[in-house]
């Protein structure tokens, strides 16, 4: 690799092939694929074009910079905003070809006002079936659907959104259920004001996990980057990772037995040992939490990371002995030979998810795309 201080390097043809095995998973229902937060970390526009090319029907971003990021790209296909948005938001998305998502009347009517009978606002109905955040609950469904018959307005989707879609054992493993019973009910009483919209509530895992949750659409976000939405193996699903973070060692130092690296002295070496530097830290994503339990590869040599990780650097135990040299390939996510880090792996290790791994990569880590 060239010098950087570290490259993630997307494999665009992972992700199509991902599309491909969600849509498949999908059956007759379309495929949404969810490229916020520039692509889970892997880049939107080109996470966009690949995954339309695995065929997927349509796009979710969360924020309109995202979504005329993608028209400003060329990407033609619908686009729903799925994050609250202001009326001059709202304006901004329409202004792209975009669609929204409601679950207020009020903003049902700020939706309305920038619209016409001959060329109505495009809105997706959101509902509250037990995640919580937003969405109209049952109580408020009504009232919704009352804005929504603006002529000024035309419904394509009513949705929902999983709570715990991803846990497969335990006690909220049956929630999911119930919620889909709560969103079939709530359909009942409103859907046939809107004979032409979409059903969709399925995210990731309940597309994996259980085809009676596909309906007309699925939304499917981190398994399209080929990760686990159970924090599993992703190849148990057929997906492949797109994401490899690499990084180079940039100096290699020998430590006497009970020498100290890095803040606060929290590894201290067992024997005399040669200890790496690498160009990464808890400002490119490679978490604090991490420090002296994750590990690297290395050739195709796993190394333990030791010692604290600070904002630009980290520390790793190549051992007393080998023929690593200054310049070596370090790879902190992806695969060598038989040995692999996966995004879950680092997840676990930091009290987290895959989702927050690959999103946590900075900016200042550029995206090559493969």
């Amino acid at each position: 690799m060239t010098h950087d201080r570290a490259r993630a390097r997307i494999d665009t043809g992972a992700i199509a092939h991902n599309a491909r095995v969600l849509a498949d998973a999908a059956g007759s229902a379309r495929l949404m694929a969810v490229v916020k937060a520039d692509g889970y970390g892997h880049g939107g526009l080109s996470a966009a074009r690949a995954a339309l090319e695995g065929g997927a029907a349509a796009l979710g971003v969360a924020a309109v910079s995202e979504h005329e990021e993608l028209r400003a790209g060329g990407v033609e296909a619908p686009i729903q905003v799925l994050g609250p948005l202001t009326a001059g938001e709202m304006a901004r998305v329409l202004a792209a070809g975009g669609e929204l998502t409601l679950w207020t009347a009020e903003a049902a009517g700020q939706a309305a006002a920038l619209g016409s009978e001959s060329a109505p606002v495009p809105v997706h109905l959101k509902l509250d079936t037990g995640m919580g955040r937003l969405g109209a609950r049952a109580e408020d469904t009504a009232a919704l659907a009352e804005a929504a018959g603006d002529p000024r307005l035309r419904v394509v989707g009513l949705m929902t959104h999983f709570a715990t879609a991803d846990e497969l054992d335990g006690e909220h493993a049956g929630f999911m259920r119930e919620q889909f019973i709560r969103f079939g009910n709530l359909v009942r009483d409103i859907g046939p004001r809107f004979p032409d919209a979409a059903t969709h509530a399925a995210n990731s895992a309940a597309t994996l996990r259980d085809p009676r949750t596909h309906l007309d659409m699925v939304r499917c976000g981190i398994a399209l980057y080929g990760c686990s939405p159970f924090m599993g193996d992703p190849a148990e699903h057929g997906l492949v990772p797109a994401m490899e973070l690499v990084t180079w060692l940039a100096s290699i130092k020998r430590l006497r037995s009970r020498d100290s690296v890095g803040y606060g002295r929290t590894y201290r070496a067992s024997r005399g040992t040669r200890i790496g530097l690498v160009p990464v830290g808890y400002a490119d994503g490679y978490a604090r939490g991490l420090s002296n339990t994750a590990e690297v590869l290395v050739g195709r040599r796993r190394v333990p990371v030791v010692g604290t990780i600070s904002m630009d650097q980290l520390t790793i135990d190549l051992g007393p002995e080998g023929d690593e040299a200054v310049g070596d390939e370090v790879v902190l996510i992806g695969a060598r030979g038989e040995e692999r880090i996966l995004a879950e792996d680092l997840g676990r290790l930091r009290g987290s998810i895959n989702y927050e791994v690959t999103c946590a990569v900075g900016a200042r880590v550029p995206r090559e795309a493969v």
